[in-house]
């Protein structure tokens, strides 16, 4: 393998092309940002170097915009030519590892590593019968069929997505979502900036049937949208960057466990305060 270590400069390095993973200016950056203003960068990122003199960063984004919030010019970095599927794969298993990812997240970065693995001609011959979804699935401890419906998810609208990030809409209606067209998709979305409900599994499988045999329309799509759910519940919005700040690694469901303690932790201190106060 031909690789080295030097100190690169950050104003050389660029991001990943079409990288899937999110760098966020949270708490948890505001840490980093502290950790490397103390000691510097004590991990050194991985790049492949570019034709113009610069270098496409496979692992580390989040180190490099740390560097440049805290004036640092230099990054220590492992330098290693590799293909456009070579870095695709080594991008995506650097970063699947870690907590509280995004659905959209890990839809994208299973996409490229399924499409990395099959531009590389590993076929079923060559794997022991698994096809690229069956590799991706066996290195992230899912299975093949859930590995699809987070790629599903890349067919959605980005406001759709949005919502499934923010654990609005669940998985499953969301993959029966991605069925619909761009117009039909838009036309959900609106309905959902009108109305604070939810959306179920079943609503969501009835659009995708209409829509497959021609005859889900503005009208049938909004008659689905408004039939009652038995188990409907208001709902409160709360963006998750205002919560997450405190929590910056946790997943969604971790997040509405932490809000609901969170209630129960001021609710206690309350009754104490007005017991107190009599």
């Amino acid at each position: 393998m031909n690789m080295k270590f030097e100190k690169i400069r950050v104003d050389h390095c660029v991001p990943f092309c079409e990288n899937p993973f999110k760098v966020r200016d949270d708490f948890a950056m505001e840490l980093l940002v502290q950790s490397i203003s103390d000691y510097g960068v004590m991990f050194p990122i991985l790049v492949r170097p570019l034709a113009n003199g610069t270098y496409e960063t496979v692992s580390g984004h989040r180190r490099i915009h740390a560097c440049k919030k805290a004036g640092v010019e230099m990054i220590p970095a492992f330098i290693r030519p590799m293909d456009r599927e070579e870095a695709v794969i080594c991008m995506v298993d650097s970063n699947l590892q870690r907590e509280g990812l995004l659905p959209s997240e890990k839809a994208f970065a299973y996409k490229m590593k399924v499409d990395a693995l099959a531009h590389q001609g590993k076929t079923s011959v060559q794997v022991g019968q698994k096809s690229s979804r069956g590799l991706v699935a066996a290195d992230v401890g899912e299975s093949e069929t859930q590995i699809q419906r987070y790629i599903r998810l890349t067919y959605l609208i980005k406001p759709l997505l949005d919502l499934v990030d923010e654990g609005r809409i669940a998985l499953s209606p969301a993959v029966e979502l991605s069925y619909l067209s761009e117009a039909a998709q838009k036309a959900v979305y609106d309905y959902y900036a009108k109305n604070e409900v939810t959306l179920s599994y079943s609503q969501a499988n009835q659009m995708k049937k209409r829509s497959n045999d021609g005859t889900l329309t503005t009208e049938s799509l909004k008659q689905i949208l408004d039939q009652p759910k038995p188990n409907q519940t208001e709902i409160i919005k709360i963006p998750v960057a205002s919560v997450r700040r405190f929590r910056p690694n946790y997943s969604i469901k971790q997040l509405q466990d932490f809000i609901e303690k969170a209630c129960e932790h001021y609710a206690r201190y309350l009754r104490k305060r007005e017991r107190d106060a009599r």
